[in-house]
């Protein structure tokens, strides 16, 4: 039985789920319907045809995007906060940001995050053009972090596996980091180490 009320929000809602699980391929009017319980010409009276509802979905990602609240004492510690829900958005919509990408408004998305990037480093000191090396230091760290990471997560099985080429026989001069490198990285670690000393570099007085 079809549903007697259905909102505009809860058809976004399902439409975003069934893109991020599966890409925008997924993600048909009928399909959508059926996930609802209702019928097609529900979803057509809510958000228009397929092309509508796709440029609705990036407009809220855009938006959604945009909700960032940093946290911390220090404007190092807000930098570092503003990084890591960056790399967490990012990371949680990969089909919703590549259908930004597609559509031109990669800038306008990315924007918020620099607007706050640029309120911490105003705080911590920097202006000009010190302080827009900084911003876009700080962002292109974390999407290159991410690109590798994607990567790396993509990437076919590896023979010689990272395990057996660091074994500590190879490497006697350090045995330690032989053992370290051989154990699988840590990324959320990996990550906050790499902005931090980014981010401490960068705010550290001039002479």
């Amino acid at each position: 039985m079809a549903r007697s009320t259905l909102t505009r929000a809860e058809v976004l809602d399902a439409a975003a789920l069934l893109v991020r699980q599966d890409g925008p391929g997924a993600l048909t009017m009928r399909k959508l319907a059926a996930e609802l319980g209702t019928a097609v010409t529900s979803i057509y009276w809510h958000v228009g045809n397929r092309e509508s509802l796709l440029d609705a979905l990036v407009e809220r990602t855009v938006e959604e995007m945009g909700a960032l609240a940093p946290s911390g004492r220090t404007p190092a510690d807000r930098i570092l906060s503003v990084a890591r829900i960056l790399r967490r958005e990012l990371r949680e919509r990969p089909h919703l940001i590549a259908m930004v990408h597609e559509r031109g408004l990669t800038e306008r998305m990315f924007l918020p995050a620099q607007q706050a990037l640029v309120h911490e480093v105003h705080a911590a000191g920097l202006r000009g053009a010190r302080a827009a090396d900084a911003v876009r230091a700080i962002q292109f760290q974390t999407i290159g972090f991410l690109l590798v990471e994607r990567n790396r997560e993509r990437s076919p099985a590896q023979s010689p596996a990272e395990n057996e080429l660091w074994d500590p026989a190879a490497a006697p001069h350090d045995p330690a980091l032989a053992r370290a490198m051989a154990r699988p990285a840590d990324p959320e670690r990996l990550f906050a180490l790499s902005v931090r000393a980014l981010v401490r570099s960068l705010l550290e007085p001039r002479g």
